[in-house]
């Protein structure tokens, strides 16, 4: 792998892009989507238009673009396929330019996207080039980068295996393809309904070592609907089958790259499903019923199973594999909400802490196997840290409280002596004013395991919107921990309460517990908000009196 050379050359201007774009039931966004790839200029030679059979306007408003844009071909598949790659595919054998780029409808190719990765590709004689992708929350707009690590600079890897790192970056969307390298090897989707249809295709690619070149510039935006009617394949979680789904998908990645001779890129994808893809699920347990819950773990269960001991063996009290280690090692589903919170980013590993016979640091009395002896020589900014945080709202202000927890005698050890408290906002990542640093206490004489703080949060500094609780652990000698807080929920603590915002304006204040467990904030404005905390008292009140 080496850099690019600064003066990368100059985008070739004559046309050798194709943007496959494919859509089903999409007449909302998907001539928005159309419309970014028409816009990259004159590198796009033809733009095809893949539609999957949709029962609403899509292919009309296609056809009247069409009519005057000549680089646009609408093509429009009989019968739906019911997934994203048999569309794709229906697009690759459409396609006469030299070069290949995806875009789903309801996403958009920023400004110059084309031209970066074109540049990349020419000037490195590279099959495949790849940029960065920025996630969109919407309707907050928010981004949040893809696997940022990756495209930190201009750079040129020789082969895949010379950047493991690659296997996470499984989205086929922020990528230009060489079409003839596409084709030469065979490398097509999985037909059909197949969720995580990218996590296949991705292996093929990276199964026939292409040179591949990668740029810093924003390339992909990847709208992320979470309130739309109907949910992407990707979100939409709620079923087991989903999980089903991704697991086969990752073992076929797995396999792939394994077949291929690719035998530490399959390793990668090994631990990359325990970092990423066990991680997420884990984090929402919590959502789901009982049966969901028994069949999450056991299939989870029967799919590690085909892990051996190389795989467990690096970093073994890593949350991932930490997770994967308790589900072989309990037949039914316990501990969920540990493993929930274990699997937050950061992650917390919550009391109690205990200690097999020989005094060995182990997950619980119950599981003395899975041991957790290797965080007693991590260094301090990586460990688990658990803090709780209880939240008291009062008119003006609020009592946050915080309590450190003792980690195997690791946080005497360090010596910890400030925590920086802030609040920061989901939408727009601002911070609710300047850290608050406080001193943690010893919480008895003895000390008793945990060490204890409070501050008091001012209600003026906070706008409509999602506050996220964000910490960090400050030790002798400089070094840090970042951590998130676990929600305490009792006693009413995370009730909603009308209070006093900036200006003197009455605002609705929802203290509660992410996905993860980590305590946050909704603030709503205004009357609005007061009168609805007044609707819901309400109605709990008719409910509780009513037969």
């Amino acid at each position: 792998m080496h850099p690019i050379p600064r003066h990368a050359p100059r985008p070739a201007r004559d046309p050798r892009v194709g943007v496959i774009v494919i859509g089903y039931n999409d007449a909302a966004h998907v001539t928005t989507a159309v419309r970014s790839a028409l816009a990259q200029g004159p590198a796009v030679r033809e733009v095809v238009a893949v539609d999957d059979c949709s029962t609403d306007d899509s292919v009309d408003l296609l056809a009247r673009l069409a009519t005057a844009e000549p680089r646009l071909k609408v093509v429009r598949r009989r019968v739906n396929s019911g997934g994203c790659g048999s569309p794709r595919n229906t697009g690759l054998d459409r396609v006469t330019t030299p070069y290949v780029m995806f875009l789903d409808s309801d996403d958009v190719l920023p400004p110059g996207a084309v031209d970066a990765l074109l540049a990349a590709a020419t000037g490195a004689d590279a099959e495949v080039a790849g940029g960065l992708c920025v996630r969109r929350e919407l309707p907050g707009r928010r981004e949040v980068p893809w696997q940022a690590p990756l495209y930190a600079a201009h750079a040129v890897v020789e082969r895949p295996a010379q950047r493991p790192r690659l296997v996470h970056d499984t989205l086929c969307v922020n990528k230009l393809y060489r079409t003839d390298f596409l084709r030469e090897h065979g490398i097509r989707f999985p037909e059909g309904r197949f969720p995580y249809e990218d996590f296949v295709f991705t292996a093929r690619v990276l199964a026939a070592r292409p040179r591949i070149a990668l740029v810093p510039d924003r390339v992909y935006v990847w709208h992320v609907r979470r309130s739309a009617d109907r949910l992407s394949i990707s979100l939409d979680r709620a079923d087991i089958a989903n999980w089903r789904a991704r697991t086969e998908a990752s073992r076929l990645a797995y396999e792939i790259l394994l077949g291929a001779g690719q035998k530490e890129l399959a390793r990668a994808a090994r631990a990359k499903f325990l970092d990423h893809e066990l991680r997420i699920y884990a984090r929402e347990s919590g959502l789901h019923d009982t049966p969901y819950q028994r069949a999450w773990w056991a299939h989870t269960r029967a799919y590690l199973a085909q892990y051996d001991a190389s795989d467990w063996a690096h970093n073994p009290t890593a949350p991932g594999r930490l997770i994967g280690r308790v589900v072989l090692a309990s037949p039914e589903p316990r501990d969920l909400p540990r493993l929930r919170d274990l699997a937050s980013r950061p992650a917390r590993l919550l009391p109690p802490y205990a200690h097999a016979p020989d005094g060995t640091p182990v997950w619980s009395a119950d599981l003395p196997d899975v041991t957790l002896e290797p965080l007693l020589t991590r260094p301090v900014r990586l460990l688990p840290l658990a803090v709780d945080a209880e939240l008291r709202p009062r008119a003006r202000t609020a009592l946050l409280r915080l309590r450190l927890h003792e980690l195997y005698g690791r946080v005497a050890q360090a010596g910890p002596e400030a925590l920086e408290v802030e609040w920061r906002s989901r939408e727009t990542g601002v911070a609710a004013g300047p850290r608050t640093n406080v001193a943690p206490r010893p919480a008895s004489a003895g000390g008793g395991g945990v060490w204890s703080a409070e501050v008091t949060v001012d209600w003026s500094a906070f706008g409509a919107g999602t506050w996220d609780l964000r910490l960090r652990v400050r030790f002798r000698g400089g070094a840090y921990r970042e951590v998130t807080a676990h929600a305490v929920a009792g006693a009413g603590l995370l009730r909603r309460r009308a209070a006093i915002g900036a200006r003197h304006a009455l605002v609705l204040v929802q203290p509660y517990a992410t996905h993860s467990g980590s305590l946050a904030l909704r603030v709503a404005p205004g009357l609005r908000g007061v009168m609805s905390v007044v609707r819901s008292k309400f109605r709990r009140l008719l409910h509780r009196h009513c037969p």
